[in-house]
Parts: C-alpha cells; sequence; structure tokens
C-alpha cells in the first residue's frame, strides 16, 4: 500500500513518469476504504484468527479480501490529463484495460459504473482510486482480478453490505462474485494473468509499457510511508 502511495504522491510531483504495478498481497490481507469503519466491514475476530493482515487503503471504495494465492492486484499511476481529469470517465477508461485482459484470457467482460468490472452479471473486478495536485494533477487506481479466490474466508471475513450486494441481486457474498476460475473451469497461471494485464492496459490506453525495477525514489518514499500502515491509529483511525 505504501507503494502505490508513493507512486501518486511522485506522480503528482512529476518525480516519476506513468506506471503500471502488478502485484499480489503476501501474506492474505483485508483492505478497508479510506472512509469505513473498520468493524462495520471486517470480522476483526476472526481476520486475526486466521492471522489476516489488515490494511486502510489511501482510496475510497469498500473492504476487500486479498487471497495471496487466488488474486492478482494492479495498480496504475497516470496523470490526470483530458478525459482522466474526470472521475467516472477514468473509471470506464483503466477498468476498461481489465475488460480488455479478460478478453485475453478468453472471458467476456463488460464495465460496470462506477468501479466494477463483471462477467455474467457478477463482479470479477472492483477498483479503487484516489487523486492528488502538487505539480500537476495524478491519479492513482488499484484494484483485483479474482483468480481462485478462496469464497468460505471471504465470506469468513467481510461483513456485507447490502447496497453492494443487492447491485448484484445477491444475498450472500459467493453469490455477487465470479472467477477466472469459475469461468474457464481451471485458473491460469499468476504471471499469465499478470500478461493479460499488460496487455489489456497497452491496448486501453494506446500505449507500450516496458517492464522496469521501481524507481529509488519510490522505493525511498514507500519505505517512509511504511510504518502508518502498519498503525493500529491509522487502520482503525474512524471507529
Amino acid at each position: 500500500m505504501a507503494i502505490d502511495e508513493a507512486l501518486l504522491e511522485l506522480r503528482a510531483r512529476r518525480v516519476v513518469g506513468n506506471w503500471l504495478r502488478v502485484y499480489r498481497f503476501c501474506p492474505s490481507a483485508v483492505s478497508i476504504g479510506y472512509f469505513q469503519r473498520v468493524r462495520a466491514v471486517v470480522n476483526v475476530d476472526e481476520v486475526e484468527r486466521l492471522g489476516i493482515h489488515l490494511v486502510r487503503r489511501f482510496t475510497g471504495g469498500g473492504a476487500v479480501y486479498h487471497d495471496s494465492e487466488g488474486e492478482v492486484v494492479y495498480a496504475v499511476a497516470l496523470e490526470a490529463l483530458g478525459e482522466l481529469r474526470d472521475v467516472a470517465k477514468s473509471f470506464e477508461i483503466i477498468c476498461g484495460a481489465l475488460v480488455e485482459a479478460l478478453k485475453e484470457l478468453g472471458i467476456e467482460a463488460s464495465f460496470k459504473p462506477l468501479n466494477d468490472v463483471a462477467v455474467m452479471g457478477r463482479k470479477i473486478s472492483g477498483s479503487a482510486q484516489a487523486r492528488r495536485f502538487r505539480e500537476t494533477w495524478a491519479l492513482l487506481q488499484h484494484g483485483t482480478l479474482l483468480v481462485s479466490t478462496d469464497l468460505d474466508v471471504m465470506e469468513r471475513v467481510l461483513k456485507p453490505l447490502s447496497d453492494k450486494l443487492a447491485r448484484y441481486g445477491a444475498k450472500r457474498i459467493r453469490d455477487a462474485v465470479i472467477r477466472i476460475v469459475d469461468v474457464l473451469g481451471s485458473a491460469p497461471p499468476r504471471h499469465r494473468v499478470a500478461e493479460a494485464v499488460v496487455a489489456g492496459f497497452e491496448r486501453a490506453l494506446g500505449a507500450r509499457i516496458v517492464r522496469d525495477s521501481l524507481p529509488r525514489e519510490v522505493r525511498e518514499l514507500a519505505r517512509e510511508l511504511a510504518p502508518k500502515y502498519r498503525d493500529r491509529r491509522w487502520i482503525f483511525s474512524r471507529e
């Protein structure tokens, strides 16, 4: 999480260019949105019993279970120019990259406003966003692709919000979501999903993406920010 915030901050300062990061949480974690109250959306006792990490994001959105073995996470830091100035349009453009990524894997998906991607009427990806102005306006959007996420654990650690379930006509979390493994019958290797994400962003943004290591400035700022994300005062700051 500290790396993602560092990318946003340094993109806004014009220290780094546009970046796409594809990664996973290890160990598994639950992340909550910046504005959420932990105990309203997370079964904290179950999270602690299972040894799952808990982190508050700097972006909005809802609570997410990140399965270290069953999910791919992306983060993209961009200068907020042109259509990307508009929040709704930027979600459509960036989530469109995930639609393209799924197409690369042989899956037909669609954008579901404001910030979801759906397959067969069920959620396969959710995203959240933050914006920051320094030398320029920048945005950071990150989100997930459900590959083979353990739905039993997901239902144990998350408290479903009725309005979110209602969007998908579901009463349980597992009935609102779908995973790549459910569509294809088997889970592709994580590196194959990551490659599809990169290809999807290249098509959606009309850009060529070059593999590289994180710049020194990003690593250094992330180290400075990391203690905040481990601090219970930050995690439980809205209780």
